[in-house]
């Protein structure tokens, strides 16, 4: 990435803030590295498996925010894009972000 990169401000990484839902904790998210690697770094251990977007494992619910993808299709349904299902492993902060676990 370069500073030109939509997430440099001022050169330095943009980051944002993550919450766990119900009332679970909250932890930096550097829109450089998925959301998984940023609970892992916080001391959260999330589930996963494959960490590509495949193995859905991962999944959760985003009930606020915005995260991009860097890979052409990680592996949700335009449906479940729409009702706000996340991969973790794949998605990268747009803003910050509040989402639940799955049960």
């Amino acid at each position: 990435m370069s500073d030109s990169d939509p997430v440099y401000a001022s050169g330095s990484p943009q980051i944002y803030t993550a919450r766990i839902e119900p009332s679970g904790p909250s932890f930096e998210a550097p829109a450089s590295q998925p959301l998984l690697q940023s609970a892992q770094a916080a001391g959260m251990q999330l589930l996963s498996s494959c960490r590509n977007g495949t193995c859905r494992t991962c999944i959760c619910h985003m009930t606020s925010g915005q995260v991009v993808y860097r890979i052409e299709w990680p592996g949700l349904s335009a449906d479940e894009k729409r009702e706000g299902y996340i991969l973790p492993c794949v998605a990268y902060p747009a803003s910050d972000v509040v989402f639940q676990l799955p049960l």
